[in-house]
């Protein structure tokens, strides 16, 4: 499996599988509610986890909860609620999102907050080795003091600086330093420390948190937005390289951003679209199916039209699902030439995720197999190995778009029929099996009355609710 690499700027392997493999993705910061370009990332790096493990690696993933940082403080002061009122409630919603998207939390979700002594001796050793200073309460660290500063975003130190604003009250001894403490002003939460009272910087949160949870000084994975390489990222391979003295993480893989209708998202543009906001007009099948349907690296643009076509794609998964389960799988024998065509959409769809995880191609195979499949379906060849063949197709799919990509279609499928009316649909199969033309018909009928049409073709019974 190759990913492509932000820092070498190629594509690179992982190791072959079952490595570990630990990786971290930066979480979100709660201070307001996720949008849907925040589900999009939750939704691509927990979907590359569980395709590591699908293909055999062991992962273990943490992704961290920001709840201390000038957004929270500001929105605070803004609502007139307490710095604890707002994160807790915004993690609830954080939490809850999670859960309508499908999404579980990752290994460990650590706070900030909760992880702040680490901080501290962090920023303690990068002084001692004079890659940090401390000058009236605050700590900076010193840019020009990591010689490799700026090789993942590409840029030099002397062009940074260009578009650095300088400041005649800065305290810092360079405009590129950045902060690792800062100084509390009053009525800002606080933390004791060597320096006085404060709280981190944004940056050493991330080196701390994702060394210490994954138990290495060097990430295999580190994960995040296109819009954190720089200067988040940035920042945190210089204060983490800094002090130990290794490489930070072997790989580092990052979304592109999203629009909505070719402009950034803005509460000021009135186009902000809240996780919820999406889920009350579209479900969340068709969302992930939307995300899935450009290369994670790429940029993606949300319309209502995309989002509506998504719909009917997920339609035609489940519509071949409801074909296959009215196939009675009573003889599960498979002749390797029927299913063929299920092997090779395998193969390509495997070949697809395994290149850079390259769900967009991927999700054209996987529509090339329920096309093949419907077919295979329509001819109809009753012998010995169609029941085994069509039901090895719906495992498939219930396997790698259900339990994979999380998109469930079982689970879908099961929620179109009551559990009374599918008693009737498996009565109705039981009686023209044994040739039971006259029950067949009263259940046709009974089924009718329910809003159920009943369709008899090749591959046996299907419905329809009209």
């Amino acid at each position: 499996m190759e990913l492509y690499n932000s820092l070498s700027r190629v594509r690179e392997a992982l190791p072959l599988a079952p490595a570990r493999i630990n990786m971290y993705s930066c979480g979100v910061t709660v201070y307001d509610k996720c949008h849907i370009g925040h589900a999009r990332s939750l939704y691509t790096f927990d979907t590359l986890v569980k395709y590591m493990r699908y293909r055999g690696y062991d992962v273990r993933f943490v992704r961290n909860i920001t709840d201390v940082d000038d957004k929270i403080i500001a929105k605070a002061i803004q609502t007139g609620k307490t710095f604890e009122a707002v994160v807790q409630e915004n993690i609830d919603l954080y939490y809850k999102d999670m859960a309508d998207l499908g999404l579980k939390p990752a290994d460990v979700e650590p706070r900030a907050t909760e992880n702040i002594p680490l901080m501290i001796a962090h920023i303690e050793g990068l002084i001692k080795k004079e890659h940090a200073y401390a000058v009236e309460g605050d700590v900076y660290f010193r840019v020009r003091s990591f010689p490799t500063y700026g090789r993942l975003s590409g840029q030099g130190v002397d062009k940074m600086l260009e578009g650095v604003r300088i400041d005649k009250d800065e305290k810092k001894e360079d405009p590129l330093d950045f902060a690792l403490w800062k100084r509390a002003k009053p009525g800002e939460p606080f933390w004791a420390s060597p320096w006085g009272n404060g709280r981190p910087g944004w940056h050493i949160e991330c080196s701390c948190m994702s060394i210490k949870h994954l138990g290495t000084e060097t990430l295999d994975i580190h994960a995040g937005g296109r819009d954190l390489i720089f200067p988040h990222h940035e920042n945190e391979i210089a204060q983490a390289e800094a002090l130990t003295g290794k490489p930070f993480a072997k790989m580092w893989i990052h979304h592109g951003l999203l629009t909505i209708n070719a402009q950034k998202m803005a509460k000021s543009l009135g186009n902000f679209i809240t996780v919820q906001d999406a889920l009350k007009k579209h479900s969340v099948s068709a969302l992930k199916l939307f995300f899935l349907s450009t290369h994670y690296g790429s940029s993606i643009d949300y319309t209502e039209e995309k989002i509506h076509e998504m719909e009917k794609n997920v339609a035609k998964f489940k519509a071949l699902i409801a074909r296959i389960k009215q196939v009675p799988p009573a003889k599960l024998e498979v002749r390797l030439e029927d299913v063929e065509f299920l092997l090779e959409a395998k193969e390509k769809i495997l070949e697809a995720m395994d290149t850079d995880f390259n769900t967009a191609l991927c999700g054209g195979y996987l529509f090339d197999l329920v096309t093949a499949a419907n077919r295979f379906l329509d001819a109809g060849k009753q012998d010995d190995y169609f029941e085994g063949s069509v039901h090895l197709v719906a495992k498939f799919l219930n396997d790698f778009v259900g339990n994979v990509l999380g998109i469930p279609l079982e689970e879908a499928i099961m929620a179109d029929a009551s559990a009374e009316e599918a008693s009737l649909l498996n009565e109705r199969i039981e009686a023209r099996k044994n040739k039971n033309w006259k029950r067949s018909d009263e259940l046709r009928d009974a089924l009718k009355s329910r809003g159920i049409l009943v369709e008899d073709g090749k591959t046996g019974q299907g419905w329809k609710r009209v």
